[in-house]
């Protein structure tokens, strides 16, 4: 029996046997309800539109449904529904902007149709859950509407007259806009997001809003992520780090009016400095020409700027961090900067940049005076920017390194392993660490870094080497060679060998191996991963070591488009099957109004399993164990141990 103590708590909460006896019939009754949809994404890197759309249509799950229950209903009909759905506000604005008016029998069609989806899609929940998430201002009438019987005779005129009364007193379009937001509520109850918000695109702040605002979600850190969570903390490589990334993608918005930090004196560090210097190199990469050739050249002139601070910075935390065994990141005391050439493992090569007005051959690693202001400047602006401390603060706080949920296990890059398939192994302060103990050591260390913040003692570095680090499981590779893809045209050293994971996640065995080591049965379990774009269009699966691995990164960033060939996976979990969906490419929400275009290429079914409830899923395992607890009450209850209160 539990002790005394805590059944005594527990009796504050049930004070008395029918209390207790009504919350255990209640939970037995939630462990028999279907399990609820898990919906995945990752990879999303700043792409807003994209992801919104995938979160308003649960990745063609509603419109699924859509086609399953109103099998009688024109393709156009159902289109247009599934449009209102998705956007209700913007869609019924142009339905009234349209020659056609709205009328009553189209009200009518359109409440009797989101009513009678919304039913069924709400039906895997209880009444109390489902209660909780109605619009407070139509809540009653929206109960009465979703827990009529289609079959109760005695209260069909009830029912219509709720409909006609909407209608007549032109409450209609609120009605529909709240029941659509809450079929998108209802579609996916629990949301993954397995890493990298952001990067490449431009605004990966409201997706970092929307992500606060879901009523269920979490995050397995992806290493873009770590980047800027590093930043929000002061650490100045990542800071350098990414800034440039964000000014090599000409996303300089996203900087000074999301999060209001004030780059001119980057600026003017970089007139100051590169006003006459080649620049070329650090042209960003752009989808469309948004930029003008004045804004082009500054951006490329502050991009060189923060790139040579960062090779700085980065050069003195290898030097003070021998640990991280990064001596091939060190480049700027090999360069030759009379012959404009560079000396790596023995061999020169020539530089295609020579132009380095800020470094001292000298003493290549120090910062000038200039330099140093900037970054100083950046560190506090960054530390103290009240909208970015929330992000890092949610980041911290939602996320993880690896994330262990309803049998499957969720990570964004690799579990680092060597060529013959075993864990690696890195030895820190005398200990050894690998495959699990290897992040949960990482995930401890990021926590520190936020918690410790502010004492001597700096857990920052390591986020960097999350970042980048050969044995990082965000990162995956044995290098990262920005330096040498700016300013050497030997693509040779351009490259960055993958851990051996990504071979060997091919095989079933050694799938199986990583969930073992994880505590979780290979037999049901899956692992599903991000980071690594698929190459559709060059053959290559999503699907790896004969199903047990699922990649779900194709693309969502336009800047991968054209090597994928698609716009990314997202995968559903129901109750009853896994199902993997390939996108097309994200044109515009006014494509998807005006058309009622969607971006679902394919479904494929993963796996089909037997029909799921709560009882099997971790929420379940919670539930039963409160079950355990609740019934020991009630025999304390029945024997006296523990006196009921009765008002």
């Amino acid at each position: 029996m539990n002790d005394l103590k805590y059944l005594k708590l527990l009796s504050k909460q049930y004070p008395n046997i029918p209390a207790v006896s009504t919350e255990i019939i209640n939970l037995k009754a939630i462990l028999n309800l279907p399990k609820s949809p898990e919906h995945f994404l990752t990879d999303l890197h700043g792409e807003y539109e994209a992801f919104q759309h995938m979160l308003k249509t649960a990745s063609g799950l509603i419109k699924f449904k859509i086609d399953q229950i109103f099998t009688g209903v024109i393709d156009a009909d159902k289109k247009e529904l599934a449009t209102i759905i998705f956007y209700p506000e913007d869609k019924l604005k142009k339905l009234k902007e349209s020659e056609e008016e709205l009328t009553t029998e189209w009200y009518k069609t359109t409440l009797e149709r989101i009513i009678k989806l919304c039913k069924v899609i709400s039906s895997k929940y209880t009444r109390s859950k489902v209660r909780k998430a109605l619009p407070e201002n139509f809540s009653y009438i929206i109960e009465e509407l979703l827990h009529l019987k289609g079959e109760n005779k005695n209260k069909e005129g009830y029912r219509d007259e709720i409909i006609k009364t909407i209608i007549d007193i032109g409450q209609a379009e609120e009605f529909i806009i709240s029941l659509s937001n809450l079929i998108q509520t209802f579609a996916v109850d629990k949301l993954h997001i397995i890493g990298d918000v952001f990067d490449r695109g431009p605004a990966p702040h409201k997706i970092l809003d929307t992500l606060q605002d879901h009523h269920n979600c979490d995050i397995q850190w992806g290493n873009h992520d770590i980047l800027w969570m590093g930043a929000a903390l002061g650490q100045k490589s990542l800071i350098a780090t990414a800034i440039r990334t964000t000014l090599r993608y000409g996303n300089l918005d996203l900087l000074e009016e999301a999060y209001g930090i004030n780059m001119r004196p980057l600026a003017r560090l970089a007139r100051s400095f590169y006003k006459n210097i080649d620049c070329n190199n650090f042209c960003p990469k752009l989808i469309d020409e948004e930029l003008d050739q004045q804004d082009k050249n500054i951006t490329s002139k502050m991009q060189k700027a923060i790139a040579i601070i960062q090779f700085k910075l980065e050069g003195n935390l290898i030097k003070r961090r021998s640990e991280f065994n990064m001596n091939e990141a060190l480049y700027l005391d090999k360069i030759d900067y009379e012959q404009g050439t560079i000396k790596l493992d023995g061999q020169e090569y020539e530089l295609n940049n020579t132009d380095f007005p800020t470094i001292d051959p000298e003493n290549p690693y120090q910062l000038n005076q200039q330099e140093q202001e900037v970054i100083n400047q950046l560190s506090y602006s960054f530390k103290n920017n009240e909208k970015l401390q929330e992000h890092a603060r949610f980041l911290f706080n939602n996320g993880s390194m690896y994330l262990k949920y309803n049998g499957n296990l969720l990570f964004h890059g690799c579990i680092p392993l060597n060529e013959a398939g075993d864990f690696s192994t890195i030895e820190i302060n005398g200990e050894l660490y690998q495959g699990k103990k290897l992040l949960d050591f990482f995930d401890d260390v990021v926590r520190k870094s936020y918690s410790y913040k502010f004492e001597e003692k700096d857990y920052r570095d390591w986020l960097w080497y999350l970042w980048r680090g050969e044995l990082s499981p965000l990162f995956g590779k044995d290098k990262m060679t920005t330096f040498c893809r700016y300013f050497i045209d030997d693509k040779s050293l351009h490259q960055e060998q993958k851990n051996p994971y990504y071979q060997a996640r091919e095989k079933e065995a050694i799938c199986n191996k990583i969930l073992n080591e994880f505590n979780l049965d290979p037999e049901e379990g899956h692992i599903i991963n991000g980071h690594t774009p698929v190459k559709e269009k060059k053959g290559e699966t999503p699907i790896k070591g004969n199903g047990k691995l699922l990649v779900i990164d194709g693309g969502i960033s336009a800047f991968y488009q054209p090597k994928t060939g698609i716009a990314g996976y997202t995968l559903i979990y129901n109750s009853d099957e896994m199902r993997l969906i390939s996108h097309k490419p994200f044109v515009s929400k006014e494509a998807a109004l005006e058309g009622g275009n969607d971006i679902i290429s394919s479904m494929r079914i993963v796996e089909l399993k037997k029909k799921e409830k709560i009882a099997d899923t971790d929420i379940g395992e919670k539930l039963n164990n409160k079950i355990n607890n609740l019934m020991e009450l009630l025999q304390a209850y029945k024997k006296g141990i523990i006196k009921e209160k009765y008002e």
